[in-house]
């Protein structure tokens, strides 16, 4: 089973911000999937089964997806190695797209919550959204919509990403960097 996580704030206010775009490859993933809804609240998650597959979107706000992580680990009993948590970074350029397994937090609050609850040897998939001119920007920044641009190119992205990681469940995550890595 897959436990695949995408990282991002619950409302309406946030839905097409880039700390979102965990939850928009998430979205995407479901559209083309038979799913059933799992409702613990516990898991203080968005959880939905796809055949051996959890598509999961914490409930937590960034911050905290750690709580709903582990919550939902030690529930089915998986290994970090089953874990694909996908997040934005501010240290690729727009439309990157990298994978690695363990690192660095880079200052990001999810993975940082992640790391604290699970340790840091699970896989992550990594996208690019840039950043700011001013490092005192970077909350505006991340917390701001996508620009039409950005999003028209996110058709192309996501889709990728998704293809991505269903190549992570059956292969090495050094056959995926080679296949998939956008720069």
């Amino acid at each position: 089973m897959a436990l695949i996580v995408g990282l991002g704030n619950i409302g309406e206010k946030y839905l097409l911000t880039r700390h979102n775009i965990g939850f928009m490859v998430i979205d995407e993933m479901a559209k083309n999937l038979n799913t059933t809804t799992i409702n613990k609240s516990n898991f203080k998650a968005d959880v939905l089964k796809s055949l051996n597959d959890l598509l999961v979107k914490p409930k937590t706000f960034m911050n905290l997806s750690g709580d709903a992580v582990i919550a939902i680990k030690n529930y089915y009993k998986l290994e970090n190695e089953e874990i694909i948590v996908i997040h934005d970074d501010l240290d690729l350029p727009f439309g990157a797209v990298k994978f690695k397994i363990g690192g660095g937090h880079g200052g990001h609050n999810g993975l940082k919550s992640i790391d604290s609850h699970i340790g840091k040897d699970y896989i992550r998939v990594r996208i690019g959204i840039g950043k700011p001119q001013n490092k005192e920007d970077v909350v505006n920044y991340v917390l701001n919509n996508f620009s039409k641009e950005e999003l028209n190119r996110l058709k192309d992205i996501i889709p990728h990403t998704i293809k991505a990681i269903d190549a992570l469940k059956v292969e090495s995550i050094n056959e995926v960097k080679s296949k998939f890595t956008l720069k």
